[in-house]
């Protein structure tokens, strides 16, 4: 009689296990949610610098037989595809990175960038845009490249269809430091060419006064009959191409860059 109960008790403990194996969800389907907060004014993924999670970040991991192989970086990463959605179902699941899936948040999941990312996703349909973060892995379907939550699929009009024809860009924000750093490293001298002139004290009068509205040091080359105004040298790089596009602005949209 005790052996008959034990045997009872270790029959349901196993049926337990079993079910809480097998049904993670408790939706078989995905579905759009049945009464839904107005997503219309949520915002789009603010972009900003977010050192990759450790979890959901393997180099390599299989999903149904297919191995997929996470890029180190998402800088330059663009393409074009059909995107798709995910909803009720998965709301208040934990994401590939161990987040908590929000459906009414700009969120998406992406098969190989890297956790989180962000990405500026455009419905080439009706050309309406959305940034979203990649916090998730997905989808895991042939013909798709992103899987966009509920509130992003609502913004670019595509929750009836299902899916829609578009373009993704990666947002990449380096590590502040780390550019910092490469830029303190720099060894190169960057000038700014300005103008050009055969008359020597056009050039004179002009360096003298740039010299003074910029608070930079200027030289003259000279060649081919041609005097030629460059301010500088300037270290960093962002400094030089910005005062190059402020040079452009202000009267003298000849102005380039020079490295040596």
């Amino acid at each position: 009689m005790l052996l008959n109960k034990v045997l009872s008790v270790l029959v349901i403990i196993t049926a337990l296990a079993a079910c809480s194996s097998n049904g993670r969800y408790e939706l078989d389907n995905d579905k759009a949610p049945a009464s839904a907060p107005d997503v219309t004014k949520v915002e789009d993924a603010h972009p900003k610098y977010e050192p990759y999670s450790r979890g959901g970040n393997k180099s390599t991991y299989t999903v149904l037989g297919k191995s997929y192989n996470v890029m180190s970086t998402g800088e330059g990463y663009a393409e074009k595809g059909i995107a798709s959605w995910y909803g009720a179902k998965f709301h208040g699941h934990l994401t590939s990175n161990g987040e908590t899936y929000d459906m009414y948040s700009m969120s998406a999941a992406h098969k190989t960038l890297p956790l989180p990312s962000y990405v500026k996703v455009t419905n080439l349909k009706n050309d309406k845009t959305v940034i979203v973060r990649v916090n998730d892995r997905g989808p895991f379907h042939e013909d798709r490249i992103i899987d966009l939550s509920y509130a992003a699929a609502h913004r670019l009009d595509m929750l009836k269809t299902g899916t829609a024809n578009v373009s993704l860009e990666v947002i990449y924000i380096a590590d502040p430091e780390s550019a910092a750093l490469a830029e303190l490293k720099g060894t190169k001298q960057h000038f700014i060419q300005v103008v050009a002139s055969s008359s020597k004290q056009r050039i004179e009068s002009l360096a003298t006064s740039l010299e003074q509205k910029y608070q930079i040091k200027s030289r003259v080359k000279t060649g081919d009959n041609l005097y030629r105004l460059q301010l500088g040298p300037i270290s960093q790089s962002t400094i030089a191409n910005k005062l190059t596009e402020k040079l452009k602005k202000e009267g003298y949209p000849s102005s380039y860059l020079l490295t040596e």
